[in-house]
């Protein structure tokens, strides 16, 4: 009998993360200082983030160690499963073998811990009192709060309003471990006042929420300001998973013929695949897709160029895909895919043809995750959902072609406080948004003008 899931023991946690940059096929174009036009230095980035994190960001060293207090409270959850979906095989009547890699079973349900902990630990070795950070569908601000509990950091949350009113367990459990959420756009910052001024009703959306929290950081000496996905040293953290994939997949005596993950702004997907990335540069050959919503088509139908990482513009300028710093997406239940551009270093690797990627509407996602639980068991959050549906349409074409290959997906988190997306999908009121090319066109329009280097 095939196993159902591969468990590697607490010595066999990686004990560094794996560096892509130096792998890249071409260098990553650097980030700009919006006021002088020239690449960002170390000193701009001190006001918000602490120097060991500045550092890691423009790092081209491989590998980098993973300190020991970081590795005791991973322990916790890690390593995590690669399980076998059998079931879900034998539903779709499949000759392919279909894996994933649960990062559910961490205490806040997600990824996200994986790079919570590690800025959590840095920023308390450098001094510092409090992080303030955005979040979308509470994952990131859930993960934070645990890490920060776990450093004695205070925390503060600044949660985009339609997650915030769409999932309140979220909030409660960010309350839980000791951190202060607000409902963004707030009127505790001058970015929140701006948007609340032009639209008294915004929804808000992650560029927002980021506004808001880096203005709380760069304006209160005792804090600085942590970021969920996108940066380098975000998607560094996240590596751990990758590593432990190509592990498992080892013992498991399998190669990867499809890697796929859901993609907001890029933090579980890198991680997820960037180990796995140079085999590709070098020929080997492997496809690794990026799923994202029709409702926010970064990926799909954003130019590659330089714009901010957040609403105002108070960010670096960074060379990626993007829908326009001023975009602000419909208010799918997928909060965590809700973000207007995405990673530049996963941006490049798109641009190269090296990663592709597709885009779904809400109620096929839905569907997908419905018959994944009832195969599988576990629910998954909707933006997993989205790496679901596109494994389930690989496994399907395997079928009707009669090939059997090996699907690896990364089951991100759980969706035990979605239930209220699902409750609509029943209900049959989720609506499915494709956002039209004229809005994006117009979200565009406020990209500045930024001289390529």
């Amino acid at each position: 009998m095939d196993e159902s899931k591969i468990i590697l023991r607490e010595k066999e946690i990686p004990q560094s993360w794996y560096n892509i940059l130096p792998d890249l096929p071409k260098p990553l174009p650097p980030p700009i200082n919006p006021k002088t036009n020239k690449p960002v230095s170390p000193e701009d980035l001190l006001p918000i983030f602490p120097m060991s994190l500045i550092k890691q960001e423009m790092s081209l060293k491989p590998w980098i160690d993973i300190p020991d207090d970081v590795l005791e409270v991973l322990k916790i959850w890690r390593p995590t499963p690669l399980r076998r979906a059998l079931n879900l095989e034998k539903a779709l009547n499949t000759p392919a073998r279909i894996y994933y890699k649960d990062e559910s079973v961490s205490p806040p349900g997600s990824h996200k811990p994986n790079t919570a902990v590690a800025q959590a630990y840095y920023n308390k070795s450098e001094g510092v009192k409090r992080l303030a950070t955005e979040t979308g569908a509470g994952q990131w601000g859930s993960a934070l709060a645990f890490a920060c509990n776990k450093f004695g950091l205070k925390c503060t949350v600044y949660m985009v309003k339609i997650s915030y009113e769409q999932k309140p367990y979220r909030r409660s459990l960010m309350q839980v471990w000791n951190a202060q959420v607000h409902p963004s756009p707030t009127k505790l910052t001058k970015a929140g006042k701006s948007v609340l001024k032009q639209d008294p009703n915004s929804l808000g959306s992650l560029g927002i929420a980021i506004s808001e929290a880096v203005e709380d950081a760069a304006t209160h000496d005792d804090a600085k300001y942590s970021l969920g996905s996108v940066l380098n040293h975000v998607l560094l953290h996240q590596t751990i998973v990758g590593l432990e994939i190509k592990r498992q997949l080892e013992i498991a005596q399998v190669q990867p013929d499809i890697l796929i993950g859901c993609v907001g702004g890029g933090s579980n997907f890198a991680g997820f695949c960037f180990p796995f990335v140079k085999e590709k540069i070098n020929g080997k050959v492997l496809r690794i897709v990026a799923v994202e919503p029709t409702a926010c088509p970064t990926l799909t139908k954003g130019p590659y160029q330089y714009d901010f990482g957040d609403n105002v513009g108070l960010t670096p300028l960074l060379k990626m895909y993007t829908l326009g710093h001023k975009f602000v997406p419909a208010g799918i239940h997928a909060g965590g895919l809700r973000y207007h551009g995405m990673s530049p270093i996963i941006s490049l690797l798109v641009n190269e043809k090296i990663i592709e990627a597709r885009a779904y509407a809400q109620n096929p996602v839905f569907e997908a995750a419905v018959l994944f639980a009832q195969t599988e068991g576990f629910l998954p959050a909707p933006e997993t959902a989205h790496a679901i549906k596109a494994a389930i349409d690989e496994a399907i074409i395997c079928k009707e072609k009669k090939q059997e290959k090996c699907i690896v997906f990364n089951y991100s988190g759980h969706g035990h406080f979605d239930l209220t997306a699902y409750d609509e999908y029943f209900a049959g009121k989720l609506k499915d948004f494709a956002h039209p090319e004229s809005a994006i066109k117009k979200a565009l329009a406020s990209v500045p003008k930024c001289i390529e280097l």
